[in-house]
């Protein structure tokens, strides 16, 4: 039966599989016979792995009956049961190549399956994991802007390859956020086992611009070997005043700091009107990055104590807003340290003719 191909002669083989240099790799593999053949599959049949070329007989790199072959393995599967699946132990980049099976059973039961075949690619370090991002359940681009309040799941998912131990996912992120993983593993389309690690969270503001970094290890011969990939968020968000103060002497200045994405704008308004730039007032701006933005007002004008200060940030999204009465508050603030200062100084000249007083006695 030497390359015989019809419809009950199949295998099923991945199309290409990585391995790490001096880790095992695994082949899953199922195959068919025609019926009629089905008594000469017996228990102590045999399955071969030839290398690169279709010449059964000189290039068998592996035989489950011949353990003396170069390549050192075992077939995890049953053959009786007709699955090929294959471990090689501490590949080298001697096994890159394709590989076509052969079944040997009793009698008349020889097969090479010559029509498929799988492509083996040794590599020296592990290939980085794929990170995908899922907004409210849905899969988004990975430089796609999400908005605040959005359900978000950052996912990291790599193959488990082949090792003495099965790798670890971990997340970490640059401002050290605290982060509620959960991991998983699964097969994949080609029946290779698959790690998964979700990230479960609800965008804020406080995550725009954060980086988020998943790393997959790998135990291979007593050693760790890692890759890394990640993901960085840009959340919109609705304008926040993070800081409001004024001081009041002749000039009032007062200082309004607003942060929003997209970057928000600042408006003035005294008792209610918009202020802008005149004799009189003077507004300054300072872009402190993308997303911060720092407004200074000075007014050189007397103002009554009943008269308001309003600072109005907005971007796209919203917009906010805080008012300072201008009340003789400022004054009283501004007395109060002047006494304190006065009464330190009192203090201060009292010690000194205390001292004087001592030192005369002396």
């Amino acid at each position: 039966m030497l390359g015989v191909w019809c419809g009950d002669w199949n295998i099923s083989l991945p199309e290409k599989i990585e391995a790490l240099s001096g880790s095992c790799v695994t082949i899953n593999c199922t195959f068919n016979i025609n019926n009629t053949y089905n008594k000469y599959l017996i228990d102590s049949a045999a399955g071969m792995w030839i290398k690169d070329k279709t010449d059964f007989l000189k290039n068998a790199v592996f035989n489950s009956n011949t353990p003396s072959l170069s390549f050192k393995g075992e077939i995890i599967g049953k053959l009786k049961s007709k699955n090929c699946t294959t471990i090689f132990f501490n590949v080298t980049s001697n096994h890159s190549g394709k590989f076509y099976f052969r079944i040997e059973g009793n009698g008349p039961l020889k097969n090479n399956y010559t029509k498929k075949s799988v492509l083996l690619d040794v590599i020296d370090f592990p290939p980085k994991p794929t990170v995908q991002m899922f907004k409210d359940q849905m899969e988004v681009e990975v430089h796609e802007e999400v908005l605040e309040g959005s359900s978000m799941c950052l996912r990291c998912s790599a193959k488990t390859l082949c090792s003495s131990s099965p790798p670890t996912l971990t997340w970490s992120s640059t401002d050290r956020l605290h982060l509620n993983e959960n991991s998983r593993l699964q097969l994949d389309q080609q029946k290779q086992t698959e790690i998964i690690s979700d990230l479960n969270f609800t965008a804020t503001h406080l995550q725009h611009g954060v980086t988020f970094i998943c790393t997959i290890t790998y135990q291979i011969q007593q050693r760790n070997t890692t890759a890394q990939n990640n993901i960085t968020l840009c959340v919109q968000y609705a304008p926040k005043i993070s800081l409001f103060s004024c001081n009041r002497t002749d000039v009032t200045v007062c200082l309004c700091e607003a942060h929003g994405n997209p970057s928000p704008k600042v408006e003035w308004f005294l008792s209610g009107c918009p202020v802008s730039n005149s004799t009189n007032t003077s507004i300054s701006e300072e872009r402190l990055n993308s997303t911060d933005l720092r407004s200074f007002i000075s007014l050189h004008q007397s103002l009554t104590h009943t008269e308001t200060l309003q600072c109005v940030t907005n971007n796209s999204y919203d917009t906010a807003s805080q008012l300072i009465q201008l009340d003789s508050s400022f004054h009283k603030m501004f007395s109060g340290f002047i006494i304190f200062y006065v009464l330190i100084g009192a203090a201060g000249a009292l010690v000194m003719i205390i001292l004087g007083v001592i030192t005369h006695k002396r």
